[in-house]
């Protein structure tokens, strides 16, 4: 017979002091830290305790008692229950304070190396309908909350458009307003709930996998162009042209209309054939006067307009005077090698995924780019010592990898390589910190901007300046 597990406490009158890793917020008890979601420094709450290990705890507000002064009334209905936005409770100049010091504290903590002051972090110009690319899941089996199950009330409509809830992938929270994108993603989202409702239309059930209305992706680029791709779990050839003549007439000024029969397991697009219904294929972004074809498979940065001041930043940073050979390191689709590409000699990508690759030749031919060269592979594989001695030994690089970091073979063909100067733009300072370390034996750090890509998370972007220490550095106006 299993032993019967002891029922963990409730801690009362707990002060919150902090915030802390992953958007918690943190609480002493005793001598044990208690992080906490959704908690601001200055409340004091009943936390109910979740998890416990030897030296720290995890738990949850069960009553606020009194509200800190920092917080603030967030603005979205689904605040605590989606989980997507895990600091909307937080004004955003704090939001900033944070970002900055999770920065600092990454370098000084982890890198360990000699560090410029840090600059103070680009803010975001808009904190609300900032994202150009959301994606919603319909399911037959939505989020009940704990105060709708306490209710008694009997629920028997369970279709939902929405996100997946955090640690229920199965569970699909009904999104009735989100304030991330512009106004319109909300309404073409609830149309075709609606229409599907209306029309006798089956919602996807993520346990039986089946259903007809599986997900919707909605892009909406700076430049007003919209896309939308539906993925359909059923092959209703007659359902499928009735939804999509139906979106096409209540929003006519769609750019781009797009759908897929997806029927595997998970519901990525990346190996799903896209057709198209209505409109051209692609959307258009632009920037400083670079017009740049966003496919339904490709990336791009999420904030439009973040996203230049980031690139901004890390052209700056390369001080290139049009005579250098850059290397792009996880270029993706290629952005921030053809827009460096005017102030260089010559730009070349390396990416992992094939289809990206291909967006980056594209758009380097829809610019009139000529000093491109974009190839596909795993960068371990393709960044060796014979890549090159074949393509010639790189004045610059600049490399944006995923969120854990470069591999420990890339970070020594760099050092062999030795580029006059690195340019390293990251979404996760902790792991950029960690390379950081390994360069430091040839590449001191020059410069520090973190910028903020994404409001009302913890996530942050941050850009890092670094010079081989045996070499000096041309001046250059952008820095």
């Amino acid at each position: 017979m299993a032993r019967k597990r002891k029922p963990l406490p409730v801690l009362e009158a707990v002060t919150i002091t902090d915030v802390a890793a992953e958007g918690n917020a943190l609480a002493r008890v005793d001598d044990m830290v208690v992080f906490i979601p959704f908690g601001a420094p200055g409340d004091v709450a009943d936390i109910k305790i979740d998890k416990k290990k030897k030296s720290y705890a995890e738990g949850h507000i069960d009553r606020l008692i009194t509200p800190g002064d920092v917080r603030v009334e967030p603005r979205c209905g689904h605040f605590g229950v989606c989980g997507g936005c895990r600091w909307q409770h937080l004004p955003y100049d704090f939001q900033l304070r944070c970002k900055q010091r999770q920065v600092t504290d990454a370098l000084q903590r982890i890198a360990k190396v000699e560090l410029p002051e840090v600059s103070s972090i680009i803010g975001s110009a808009e904190i609300w309908n900032y994202r150009n690319k959301m994606e919603y899941t319909f399911s037959n089996r939505c989020w009940l909350t704990f105060e709708q199950l306490s209710s008694g009330e009997e629920f028997p409509d369970r279709d939902a458009a929405g996100f997946h809830i955090p640690g229920a992938f199965d569970k699909v929270l009904d999104i009735k307003a989100c304030h991330l994108q512009d106004d319109l993603g909300n309404r073409l989202r609830l149309f075709v709930k609606d229409f599907g409702k209306s029309h006798g239309y089956s919602f996807y059930d993520l346990k039986a996998q089946c259903g007809l209305l599986r997900t919707l992706m909605i892009r909406i680029a700076s430049t007003g162009e919209v896309m939308a791709v539906m993925a359909f779990g059923e092959d209703d050839r007659e359902a499928i042209a009735a939804l999509l003549d139906a979106i096409v007439a209540e929003f006519p000024g769609i750019t781009s209309l797009m759908y897929t029969v997806n029927t595997k397991v998970n519901d990525s697009l990346a190996d799903q054939d896209i057709r198209l219904w209505h409109g051209k294929d692609h959307i258009v972004e632009e920037m400083e006067g670079l017009r740049f074809r966003v496919g339904p498979k490709s990336f791009y940065q999420t904030n439009s307009r973040q996203a230049y001041e980031l690139y901004k930043v890390a052209r700056g940073f390369a001080r290139l005077t049009g005579d250098e050979l850059v290397y792009d390191l996880y270029t993706g689709t290629g952005t921030i090698a053809n827009f460096v590409s005017r102030s260089a000699r010559k730009v070349i990508g390396i990416e992992y995924v094939a289809d990206a690759i291909a967006d980056a030749r594209l758009n380097s031919d829809f610019n009139g780019i000529t000093n491109t060269e974009f190839y596909a592979g795993d960068m371990k594989d393709v960044l060796t010592d014979g890549f090159i001695a074949a393509h010639g030994r790189p004045d610059v690089m600049i490399v944006d990898p995923p969120r854990a970091g470069m591999h420990g073979d890339v970070v020594d063909v760099i050092l062999r390589a030795e580029p006059a100067r690195i340019v390293y733009v990251s979404c996760n300072p902790a792991t950029q910190a960690r390379d950081l370390a390994l360069l430091d034996c040839k590449y001191g750090v020059e410069a520090v901007q973190p910028v903020d890509m994404f409001p009302h998370t913890q996530h942050v972007e941050n850009v890092v300046a670094l010079v081989r220490r045996d070499r000096p550095q041309p001046q250059s106006d952008e820095l």
